[in-house]
């Protein structure tokens, strides 16, 4: 971590544990050097920094590209390694700047929903995160976090202390798909994207909260 990073990563750690109660499992779960896809589940806006505060490494966001207009927040997701993203006409620039991350080394965060849920419930997941897992080669580790659609759901602007807690699952190998995907056709090709995103949604289901 950088040193601004880990200043952020003390602050919002103490902050969530003192406020939420935050809980944490499965940190071994997550590589400490070279690249990794953190996929998540997304129900609030509060996911990213719990999920930031809670990885036990530096890790790079998605963040809407129009934050960064603003001269001081923007200059604070770049110190955070947030890599801006155009959700109007996302694409491949989006996609590669994800992929130039990954390259480097880095762990980047993806909500393979795409969007944060309504009602708190898992969404189906988009085939992006599969041509991601494709294109880059790195391990993907599964997160499910809890709570957070109960602290600030969508659609509200008032926080409830509600608590919350972070489950990491054991890296996902997609070799098999990956080797395909090199050779398959377009159709397929895009079959095989979907089918490593709904492997991932499915996955995540499966994560069960700390006791």
């Amino acid at each position: 971590m950088t040193p601004f990073y880990r200043f952020g990563w003390i602050l919002f750690r103490a902050l969530f544990g003192l406020l939420f109660r935050l809980r944490v499992r499965g940190t071994e779960h997550v590589p400490l050097r070279g690249p990794a896809i953190l996929a998540a589940n997304h129900a609030s806006f509060l996911d990213p920094p719990v999920i930031g505060a809670a990885a036990p490494r530096m890790i790079s966001y998605l963040a809407r590209d129009t934050l960064f207009r603003n001269r001081i927040f923007g200059w604070l997701l770049r110190q955070w390694q947030a890599v801006p993203v155009d959700q109007e006409h996302a694409g491949a620039a989006g996609i590669r700047t994800i992929l130039e991350r990954l390259a480097a080394g880095h762990a980047i965060l993806i909500f393979p929903e795409g969007s944060r849920s309504f009602d708190g419930q898992l969404q189906p997941a988009q085939p992006g995160v599969g041509l991601v897992v494709v294109k880059s080669g790195a391990p993907v580790v599964p997160v499910r976090v809890f709570g957070t659609h109960e602290a600030l759901p969508r659609g509200r602007s008032r926080l409830r202390f509600h608590r919350l807690s972070v489950v990491f699952g054991a890296p996902m190998d997609f070799a098999a798909l990956r080797a395909e995907a090199e050779t398959a056709p377009k159709a397929r090709q895009k079959e095989i994207y979907q089918e490593i995103a709904d492997e991932i949604m499915a996955a995540i289901a499966r994560l069960t909260p700390p006791s």
